[in-house]
């Protein structure tokens, strides 16, 4: 294991060591403190000890602490998270349980995309959750790495020279392959790096090159997951940046703005959210052409994935809507009611409204946030067709 000391998630051993810590990090003493300022220091900690014994491994740790955690943000903040792995336990018949994954998703949340994922996985009798990687340009002070790596993250060196960021990805990989094969553990990464923001979601070859580097992708397991939420809640934070980048290519977000976002997005409406898995990708990979060049392999390996990924997408009615008011037709309206439009129309004005940027122009906010909402009706139709 001294090959991914630097990058991986702690091990059971180290978990007391890594507890006892983080009670006593300033930063974090500072943190809680806050939390539950009526509470003295002692007593606080006291508590967290108490509530820490039994804790052994990163998964008890989610099970824990984040797993209510996240189960409360489902009940408040969306109308209900489904999870169908049909096409894992057709695949793998009563196996399906047993075997590990790779899951590559589409990217609507950095925090709840595989928050969510792990408490569906567990609720579904998995026996395990997924590990993340987390880059380092987050994990700005010692209590927030330490805490990650108790919540099974391993660490992506960001910032990095080519030559850096070559040896950085085939550690990253490396580690991956032994997760997945030896340490049976599941995997999650996004398919491309940052959020598609017009919601047109494509996997970028590069992360799949980064998998091949460890070896065989066939031992990951890969899994295309569809992650579809009825409302995004940073919507109109994209098309903010889409207009903010259009009138000045030079802009770039602030960590202010990250933080707003990754705000927005925990504690913003999503309505309804589903998780869909498509067959392992080792299902069909004979069927790619072996004999092209290694770039149009991965093109081709890349454009299957999305295909499956597209017909997985769980259509809401503002999809159907959006469509419609982009084209200035109604060939989508059997799809929704006049309450829909109505309840979609209101929704929009609302988040319109949310930004106050110099030289507001609607009438570009109002096509981007409907983009964003007809791209997965776009895509399900074309990977369908």
């Amino acid at each position: 294991m001294n090959e991914f000391d630097e990058i991986r998630p702690y091990e059971a051993g180290e978990m007391k060591q890594a507890f006892d810590e983080l009670l006593n990090d300033r930063q974090f003493n500072v943190v809680m403190k806050g939390l539950a300022p009526w509470l003295p220091k002692g007593l606080r900690n006291g508590l967290l000890r108490l509530a820490f014994t039994g804790v052994k491994t990163p998964l008890d740790f989610q099970k824990r602490f984040m797993k209510p955690i996240v189960q409360y943000i489902i009940r408040k903040h969306t109308d209900g998270c489904s999870f169908d792995d049909e096409a894992l336990v057709a695949n793998g018949a009563h196996r399906a349980h047993e075997a590990r994954y790779t899951f590559i998703s589409n990217h609507r949340d950095i925090v709840l995309d595989s928050a969510f994922l792990d408490v569906m996985l567990v609720n579904s009798g998995y026996p395990t959750t997924v590990e993340i990687g987390i880059g380092d340009n987050l994990l700005i002070y010692p209590w927030i790495k330490r805490l990650v790596r108790m919540n099974k993250a391993f660490t992506v060196r960001r910032g990095l020279t080519a030559h850096e960021m070559l040896r950085s990805s085939q550690l990253m990989s490396r580690y991956i392959h032994y997760a997945v094969s030896q340490k049976k553990e599941n995997i999650w990464i996004a398919q491309r790096e940052g959020r598609a923001k017009d919601s047109d979601d494509r996997t970028q070859e590069s992360v799949l090159k980064m998998l091949a580097m460890g070896g065989d992708l066939r031992e990951l397991n890969i899994v295309p997951l569809t992650i579809s939420y009825e409302y995004d809640p940073c919507d109109y934070l994209k098309a903010q940046e889409f207009q903010q980048k259009r009138d000045n290519p030079a802009f770039k977000k602030s960590r202010q703005d990250d933080l707003d976002n990754m705000k927005t997005g925990i504690f913003g409406y999503k309505g309804r959210v589903s998780y869909h898995c498509a067959a392992p990708v080792n299902t069909w990979m004979d069927e790619l052409d072996t004999s092209l060049p290694k770039n149009e392999y991965f093109t081709a390996l890349a454009h299957r994935m999305d295909r499956e990924l597209h017909r997985g997408y769980r259509l809401y009615p503002c999809n159907y809507i959006a469509a419609d008011l982009l084209a200035g037709k109604r060939e989508y309206a059997a799809n929704y009611s006049a309450a829909d439009e109505q309840r979609f129309e209101q929704y929009l004005k609302g988040q319109l409204a949310k930004i106050t940027i110099p030289d507001k122009d609607e009438p570009f906010l109002r096509e981007r946030i409907l983009t964003m909402y007809a791209n997965p009706l776009i895509n399900f139709n074309a990977a369908r067709s």
